[in-house]
């Protein structure tokens, strides 16, 4: 498995753009729902989309079908083929709003502390919990889902019903270098969604449990999907908008407006590299 650290100054190397052609656009959303952007940079110097969402009620951690349909307005001009940052992890059901916009089959790649298939306690609300039942319930082009760093305990405890079409690998096993890579035919594109909260605490705080990998675990893992796989999109979520509210958080914020931008470099990287 190559490591991103391997290369020198950070950059990818050669053979891995020869390998790799087929990748997604680098055009990038912001969807601001907290106001939490406003107090980061990692996007200066990039042209980014800028949806502001904080004109929506009922959007937080449960989104009611009026407003699903304000943020399908809200999204409807740009394309899923990008790269999204969605706020804090109470908005991670963003990924399946944006991947009701794609037109092909496709598997969906979650890296994310928690498996968000909980059972809903609001049959007829979209949940942060329970989104990807949503996703595999209802979108006829996804084939199946690959949970990749979750929780062992948070996997068990996924319904039975759902677990014919996923495949986990937890975080232990991603740690320990397990071979996930197979579990993703070469044949079906990709969409990735990220939640900071698979990493450990030492590395970035959000407002949800965390998970204990590093960084470098988190990107290694980005860098082998890209090579085996043909991404359409990706989206990242994870902030820790309860930082806002506290003067002292300020070191908060700049972690993860480090790990925002480290994101950022290596998807937007991999998208110019598939344009060329």
């Amino acid at each position: 498995m190559f490591s991103y650290e391997d290369a020198p100054g950070g950059t990818v190397p050669f053979s891995f753009w020869k390998e790799r052609r087929d990748l997604m656009k680098s055009d990038v959303t912001i969807m601001d729902f907290t106001g939490i952007y406003e107090k980061e940079r990692f996007y200066r110097g990039v042209h980014v989309h800028w949806i502001d969402c904080r004109d929506i009620q009922g959007t937080n951690c449960y989104c009611d079908e009026e407003g699903e349909q304000a943020l399908r307005r809200k999204i409807a001009p740009y394309s899923a083929e990008a790269i999204h940052f969605i706020d804090s992890g109470n908005y991670h059901y963003m990924t399946k709003l944006w991947t009701e916009k794609l037109r092909e089959p496709f598997v969906l790649a979650v890296e994310d502390h928690h498996p968000d298939m909980q059972p809903p306690l609001f049959q007829e609300l979209l949940s942060c919990g329970c989104w990807v039942n949503g996703v595999l319930d209802g979108n006829p082009y996804v084939q199946k889902v690959v949970l990749l760093g979750a929780d062992k305990e948070l996997v068990a405890a996924v319904p039975e019903p759902y677990r014919s079409r996923m495949v986990a690998y937890d975080e232990s096993q991603i740690a320990e270098g397990d071979r996930w890579e197979s579990c993703f035919p070469k044949d079906l594109p990709v969409y990735l969604s990220i939640d900071k909260d698979i990493l450990s605490p030492s590395q970035v705080h959000t407002n949800w449990q965390q998970g204990t990998l590093t960084f470098s675990q988190l990107q290694n893992v980005i860098l082998e999907l890209f090579r085996r796989c043909r991404v359409l999109g990706a989206d990242i979520c994870g902030e820790c908008a309860d930082a806002l509210f506290h003067a002292a958080d300020d070191k908060v914020i700049l972690q993860d407006d480090s790990v925002n931008g480290r994101l950022l470099h290596i998807l937007m990287a991999l998208g110019k590299a598939g344009k060329a």
